[in-house]
């Protein structure tokens, strides 16, 4: 990989950090979204698992000697390492006889079956989320707006973003794919439709050896789309693919969305759980999410002007776009991304919530309308909550598709989403 075809990532600077600190780093995520690259990048020796020439001997070595494909300059790269699992015991224990970090970087598309990175590792093995590109990372967003700056205590932003809604519309379609943000026009959304049939036909099927009926995993996919960014439960789903003539019982929604998650392509927003000033349920459920906002479009089979004819489905898919975005910018921060809701119907889109206990509520809003009553929303929020144990907001904020970044009288941030970055 060339450094000049290579576009940085906001891990990178994570995963340095880890290779001195571990004795071997695992990168997992999402196919196609930069693994591999990212790892290549500061790698010195690579072991491609999936190189046809060699596949079949790789997966026979590491049955008969693994310690054998471990050999190589380091950090040494082993590239979708789950294809033989049994290499996991393998690093880890080269890593305890070599008492030196920056051995090895492990990159996966898929948990493996038994979950072995589940029970060993600790302490040898560190861990690092993958996803596709941020818009600060494919160059779109400026990032005037720093979530650093913000837990900082930076709260005096300014700035313009260079982003139109239909600007905003094509990048959600096109997704955070590496190699299509590189790309125009028609070709850019391919890639998003093209991973899609993958996950479809052959990756749900392949990560944990049971073969799924394709027909049933779009259909489930659809109705995954149709619900984006809402906390729509196992039974709406199931309502919803039998509105379409299909019966699909609770167990295999269950595992066919566990399947999904292992390959990274479902990944849902847990609720955040804080301390209240007075007793008010808060709702537990998970909302519905995807890795790439550019998975529910490609699998609802829509384009950018297809999103533009459509200002509520808009609406959700802008939510996504900008949940993927937020994760991708706290993780860089040490922090989670969590939603809220009570029983009230109060609500907030997004809870950044950092490791030291720092946190801040965002709406999410497409539109510039909708800022008044989502500023409103989140002071009522500020107020419920009781901050002698959670501490005070370090900031409440709107992401918005427009082009001014402020803060209000009220202190609210207004923030477009093309101003945002780490």
């Amino acid at each position: 990989m060339s450094e000049k075809s290579y576009l940085s990532r906001l891990c990178d600077t994570e995963l340095l950090l880890a290779l001195q600190s571990s004795g071997a780093v695992l990168i997992e995520g999402a196919k196609w979204c930069g693994k591999t690259s990212t790892a290549h990048n500061v790698s010195r020796s690579v072991l491609y698992m999936q190189d046809p020439d060699r596949a079949v001997a790789n997966k026979a070595m590491a049955d008969i000697k693994p310690s054998l494909l471990l050999k190589g300059e380091t950090p040494r790269l082993i590239d979708e390492w789950q294809v033989a699992p049994v290499l996991w015991d393998a690093v880890r224990f080269e890593v305890d006889q070599r008492v030196t970090p920056g051995q090895f970087i492990l990159t996966g598309s898929a948990v493996p079956v038994d979950n072995v990175t589940a029970h060993t590792g600790t302490g040898r093995i560190s861990r690092i989320r993958m996803r596709p590109m941020s818009l600060f990372e494919s160059l779109e967003s400026n990032g005037t707006v720093s979530l650093q700056a913000l837990f900082s205590g930076k709260l005096d932003i300014e700035g313009i973003s260079d982003l139109t809604i239909e600007q905003i519309a094509f990048a959600l379609c096109r997704g955070g794919w590496p190699a299509s943000v590189k790309l125009n026009g028609p070709s850019a959304l391919r890639m998003a439709r093209d991973y899609v049939e993958a996950v479809i036909n052959y990756d749900v099927s392949r990560v944990d050896e049971i073969e799924k009926n394709p027909d049933r995993v779009r259909l489930l996919l659809r109705s995954l789309a149709r619900n984006v960014g809402t906390l729509a439960t196992f039974q709406t789903i199931k309502a919803d693919i039998e509105a379409n003539d299909t019966t699909l019982s609770d167990k295999t929604i269950s595992s066919y969305v566990n399947a999904l998650s292992r390959i990274f392509v479902v990944e849902d927003l847990p609720a955040w759980l804080p301390s209240l000033r007075s007793k008010t349920a808060i709702r537990t459920s998970v909302k519905r999410h995807f890795v790439d906002p550019s998975i529910a479009t490609a699998v609802m089979r829509i384009n950018p002007e297809g999103v533009l004819k459509d200002f509520e489905y808009f609406g959700f898919l802008f939510e996504a776009l900008c949940t993927r975005d937020m994760r991708i910018y706290a993780q860089a921060n040490d922090g989670d991304v969590f939603h809220y809701r009570d029983k009230s119907g109060l609500e907030s889109d997004l809870i950044v919530r950092l490791r030291d206990g720092r946190w801040g509520a965002i709406e999410v809003k497409l539109g510039n309308k909708q800022i008044d009553d989502a500023a409103q929303n989140l002071l009522k929020l500020k107020a419920r909550i009781n901050e002698d144990k959670m501490g005070e907001a370090t900031f409440l904020m709107v992401i918005t598709g427009g082009q001014y970044a402020y803060r209000r009288n009220d202190g609210v941030l207004v923030v477009p989403i093309g101003c945002l970055r780490d």
